[in-house]
Parts: C-alpha cells; sequence; structure tokens
C-alpha cells in the first residue's frame, strides 16, 4: 500500500534530509520532556508520594514493557499505513499522556499516565524514525541516523529547563505545558514523513531515478538484500545484534531513571546541579552521535559497538565508586560519548545485515529483546539500591553485564543469504551467462 499524500515539493535537497531534520526535531522534544527528565520527575514524586525507588521505576520498566510488546504491531502500522499517520496519531497520544500525569494523585493513576506515553512515545519517536530513515538512505545510513537521534543528546540540554520549571511552577503544570508543547510542535512535523523514495521517483541517497535508467533500477531492486522478517529471525546474528544491544540498554536505562537521584541523595547536590549533569552527560552525546554516524559508514560496526559497550561498563563501573561531583560528571560524560556513538551504528547495522524492505517489522521484534535491557536496567537498580541504600552493587553488576554484552558483537558477523535470494542471484547469473 502506497502512502497517499502529495509528492515532496519540488527541491534542491534530497527529501531524505528533511526527514532526518523532522526526526531531529522529535527526538529533541520526546527525549528532553520525558525520557531524559524521568530523573527529575523521579525526586518531586518521591518528596510528594512518598514511593520507593522500585514503584517509580516500575513505571519507566511498564513503558519500556509496552514499546517492546508493541513494537512488531507498530513495524506492521508503519507499513500499512504509512509514517506520517503513524507519528502523528502517536504524538498526539504522548501529549494527552502528559496532560494526563499532570492530574495523577495515585500510583495506579500515574501507570496508567506513563503507559498512554509509552504508547505515544513507540508511535512518534524513536521507532518511527528510524524505520523511515532506513529507507531513504543506503551508503549515508549512519549519517542520517546519526544526525536524526543526536536530536536525543541536544533534548538533554532540556533537562535544567525542566528542573528549574518544576521548581518554579511545579511539576503538575510542566507536565500539562509539556504536552500541550509536544502536540503544537510534533503533529506539524509528523506531517513531513514519508514511507520511501521510490514511492517518489527517487532512490535512497538522492540519486534520481529517470525513465532513461527506470529498466536497470528495477532489475538491481529485484536483486537488494532484503530479508523479511521471518528469514531474519532464523538467522544468529539477529539474535546477536539484539541482545547485544539490550545489554547496552541496561547502563542507559539504569542513568536515565536514577543518575538525577543518584547525584541527589548519594551526594547530596540540588536537582539543578544534578541536571547540569545531565547536560554534560548528553554534550557529549550530542558530540559523538553525529561523529559517530560518520565512523559508522567508515568503519567495522561490530568493532565500533564493542568499543562503545566497553565505554558504558567503564563509566558505570566508574560511577559506582564517584565520591564527588567531578568525578560523577566525567563519567557521565564517557557514558554519552558511548552512547551517541553506539545508537546510529547499532541501528543502521540491521538495515546493513537485512535490508530495507522489512526493516521496521525486524527492527520490531529486536525491540521486544531490547526492552528486556531497558526494563531491568531502572528496575534492578531501584529493587536493590531500596535494599542496600547505596547504588554501588546495582551499578556493578550492570556494568559488568554490559562489558560481557560486548562479545554479542565480536561474533555479530554478516549472515549469509536466505536460500530465496541465494536462487536468485544464481538465475541472474545464468541469464547474463547466457
Amino acid at each position: 500500500m502506497v502512502e497517499t499524500g502529495g509528492k515532496p515539493p519540488a527541491r534542491r535537497i534530497f527529501y531524505g534530509w528533511w526527514i532526518v531534520a523532522s526526526g531531529f526535531v522529535v527526538q529533541l522534544l520526546t527525549a528532553g520532556m520525558i525520557l531524559q527528565s524521568f530523573g527529575v520527575y523521579f525526586v518531586h514524586f518521591q518528596e510528594q508520594f512518598g514511593w520507593s525507588r522500585t514503584q517509580i521505576s516500575a513505571a519507566f520498566s511498564i513503558q519500556q514493557l509496552e514499546t517492546g510488546i508493541f513494537g512488531p504491531i507498530q513495524g506492521w502500522l508503519f507499513i500499512k499505513f504509512g509514517p506520517r499517520k503513524v507519528v502523528t496519531v502517536g504524538i498526539i497520544i504522548a501529549g494527552i499522556g502528559l496532560m494526563m500525569l499532570s492530574r495523577i494523585q495515585n500510583l495506579w493513576q500515574f501507570y496508567i499516565a506513563f503507559t498512554a506515553v509509552a504508547i505515544g512515545v513507540s508511535l512518534g519517536g524513536f521507532m518511527a524514525m528510524i524505520a523511515t530513515i532506513a529507507n531513504w538512505f543506503e551508503k549515508k545510513r549512519s549519517r542520517a541516523m546519526g544526525i536524526a537521534m543526536s536530536g536525543m543528546a541536544v533534548g538533554g540540554l532540556l533537562v535544567p529547563a525542566m528542573a528549574w520549571s518544576m521548581d518554579a511552577y511545579g511539576w503538575r503544570s510542566t507536565a500539562f505545558g509539556s504536552g500541550v508543547l509536544l502536540i503544537l510542535a510534533g503533529v506539524p512535523l509528523g506531517q513531513l514523513m514519508r514511507r520511501s523514495p521510490e514511492d517518489y521517483g527517487e532512490v535512497p541517497d538522492g540519486a534520481a531515478a529517470d525513465s532513461t535508467d527506470e529498466d536497470e533500477t528495477a532489475e538491481s531492486t529485484s536483486l537488494e538484500l532484503n530479508f523479511t522478517a521471518m528469514e531474519a529471525l532464523r538467522t544468529r546474528v539477529f539474535w546477536y545484534v539484539s541482545f547485544g544491544h539490550a545489554s547496552a540498554l541496561l547502563v542507559v536505562s539504569a542513568l536515565m531513571v536514577h543518575l538525577v537521584p543518584f547525584v541527589v541523595e548519594r551526594l547530596e547536590y540540588s536537582t539543578a546541579t544534578a541536571g547540569t549533569v545531565v547536560t554534560l552527560m548528553t554534550a557529549a552525546m550530542m558530540v559523538s552521535q553525529v561523529g559517530g554516524g560518520a565512523l559508522g559508514d567508515r568503519v567495522n560496526k561490530r568493532y565500533a559497538l564493542m568499543v562503545c559497550l566497553m565505554g558504558h561498563a567503564a563509566a558505570l563501573f566508574g560511577m559506582a565508586s564517584a565520591t564527588n561531583i567531578w568525578l560523577v560528571a566525567l563519567f557521565a560524560m564517557l557514558h554519552g560519548a558511548s552512547w551517541g556513538a553506539r545508537v546510529p551504528i547499532v541501528i543502521s547495522i540491521r538495515a546493513d545485515y537485512f535490508g530495507r524492505k522489512s526493516y521496521a517489522t525486524i527492527m520490531g521484534f529486536s525491540s521486544m529483546i531490547m526492552t528486556m535491557g531497558m526494563m531491568t536496567g531502572a528496575l534492578f537498580t531501584g529493587f536493590v539500591t531500596d535494599r542496600t541504600d547505596d547504588y554501588t552493587l546495582a551499578f556493578a553488576i550492570l556494568a559488568t553485564l554490559s562489558a560481557l554484552g560486548s562479545l554479542l558483537f565480536l561474533v555479530s558477523s554478516p549472515p549469509p543469504l536466505p536460500e530465496r535470494l541465494q536462487r536468485t542471484a544464481r538465475l541472474r547469473s545464468d541469464q547474463r551467462q547466457a
């Protein structure tokens, strides 16, 4: 089914870069006002409601669980209705979820509100953006991913502003205003989404598919590397990459939820100071994300991912033993740099291995495994810290698991072609020889 909605306007800039720009801003908004600000909300929820770390962390885990369960369905929605409709609906749901959050009075209402936010962010955020960009780019895929995903890093720069707003106007007003802003800014950005360049007479990376080479284009497309979702699931590398990605997300989710409480409770600094640490982390992430995207198009992605995971592990090990704010800031920046460089590479490696056609569905199934890391890291940290009254043990265990996960990328060699594609290649070869 081809998504309708008009051909992109005449332009000199390849339309894929407008999609990258839209993805950048949407990532900025969702990361800055929701994902990376969760730790600031965390402190206020503890103060007002007296909820434990485990109870609050469970909301983040519920959000990630929903993302994992919804992943394959989201891939189908992406293919059925196109990214423009999916992103638009998702942004509206996420905005309404934030407004619901501003009215909560008890724990079950908190969980319901965050479930709504999770559904919206799943539909309108990360998954939709990367699936769309994977369709529009091949040679420059990692670079395009890096630019779009750097919006998540830049969104971290909003955390001090979110902390200030909660202190000045209250977290309820901040949540409601964030929901309104997300809808007003995000819905127009969603209209820039388009499914694939072929629908508009173009090919990935911007080369024009004119009438003189239509036959050549059709032939190359028929031979393009495109696994089906089931073919990808039957390869070992799908599972290696998915579980390796999940091991990195153990660290990401632990610090996304607990970095601010760690600085406030263990080191006894203000939420504003903790927000500054988050800003430094995301500044490092922003720089490395663009650089990592460019690097990912030039080096062996497996080895680059191994280095990134070791960086995650070293950062969390260092954080576990840090005794002053300067050390925390240093290790937070190492984590941010590792995170930023890893994201575009680990996303694009799947498209390199399995092709573009079923990328959204393949990524949806992979997200079910990745979710295990996002759920477990934050929840495990809250559970252990509630019982030990210290973050050291939880951080050390998760860092060890992340370091071990780096080995999965070492064995993540490209998969062999499915028999279906091997037959096609043999047939084409015989026809050329004849």
